[in-house]
């Protein structure tokens, strides 16, 4: 059965062919960006779906207010720990993503952020605009022959490992779902995280923030871990304990990090301001899916699967995004 999609909310900005596309199908678009909570629960029962991405946080109680009328929330982007998606399945909410859009943005993010601390060309390229010349300061190593671990092996991580590969690294990995012949298709010997520790000289996570993975990397981890190991995480604040980190990086356990994601964005704690700052850590401000072509993507992919959820086209028939499939089952 269609889900009649003929109103949508758009909560935070998304590009304009999502727009476009949505319009083009006789959907009608209302921009309410960055709304308080209270005027969102207000808005909310006026739509029958509402498209965000990491900014609006749709809660049980934005759910509840749109009781009735709101049947589907779209997320521009992979991760969806900014919706209530148990209380959203409860009220028969469809939620869904766009799992691929951002894929190659932030798969390419990391291998650069992987490179930037092999060569620390951040603080080299500063120190050349305050007028220094220090050759011999920041020297690094090379990436050939050294051997990357890769936690979590779907679309990022195999695509992350495909092109270190290609610099000449050793790429070993983890994911409890992904099966050997896959990883081996990517060029990555598939471990357990007791054997991965000790073997590698850089660890980079592409996993969900879910209770098995927060922490993955922690103080207990690194211990295992080879001295002068190097961390990245473009994925979600919290799979990498911080804290340990920093330690880390204070006793020579660990010689660089790079961090695009943070517990709390922006960052507010003294532990996360601290680690932003080490001069071993490259931080950027959650930019794994800034770039051009990744928006285009993610809003596109919205605006194909709740099109498709009207089966008003026999173009756009895919919702492979759905999270929640129960929520659907109920309009079946």
């Amino acid at each position: 059965m269609p889900l009649n999609i003929k109103k949508v909310l758009v909560c935070d900005a998304v590009d304009k062919s999502c727009v476009e596309l949505l319009e083009q199908h006789g959907i009608k678009v209302t921009y309410k960006l960055k709304l308080p909570v209270e005027e969102l629960c207000q808005e909310v029962k006026n739509f029958d779906a509402a498209i965000v991405r990491s900014d609006t946080k749709i809660t049980a109680e934005v759910l509840a207010a749109g009781s009735g009328s709101l049947k589907v929330v779209g997320r521009a982007g992979a991760g969806v720990d900014n919706i209530d998606v148990p209380a959203a399945t409860a009220q028969n909410v469809v939620v869904l993503n766009t799992p691929g859009g951002n894929s190659i943005s932030a798969c390419e993010l990391t291998c650069i952020l992987i490179g930037s601390l092999a060569r620390p060309v951040v603080p080299a390229g500063q120190s050349m605009k305050e007028g220094r010349w220090d050759r011999k300061l920041y020297a690094g190593t090379e990436l050939y022959g050294k051997t990357l671990a890769v936690l979590g092996l779907g679309r990022i991580g195999r695509e992350v490992a495909i092109r270190m590969k290609t610099w000449g690294m050793r790429i070993i990995g983890y994911d409890p779902i992904t099966t050997e012949a896959e990883a081996k298709a990517a060029g990555i010997e598939k471990m357990t995280l007791e054997e991965i520790w000790p073997l590698a000289d850089y660890i980079t996570v592409h996993t969900p923030l879910i209770p098995a993975t927060r922490n993955l990397i922690s103080a207990e981890t690194l211990a295992k871990c080879k001295q002068g190991v190097k961390v990245v995480n473009v994925a979600r604040g919290g799979i990498i304990d911080e804290q340990a980190v920093l330690d880390g990086l204070e006793s020579g356990k660990v010689a660089g990090a790079a961090f695009d994601v943070y517990p709390e964005e922006p960052p507010k704690s003294a532990v996360t301001k601290a680690l932003i700052s080490h001069p071993k850590v490259v931080a950027t401000p959650h930019l794994g899916a800034s770039t051009s072509e990744a928006q285009v993507r993610v809003a596109v992919e919205v605006a194909e699967q709740f099109i498709a959820l009207n089966g008003t086209s026999p173009k756009y028939t895919s919702y492979a995004g759905v999270i929640n499939k129960e929520a659907l089952a109920h309009y079946q």
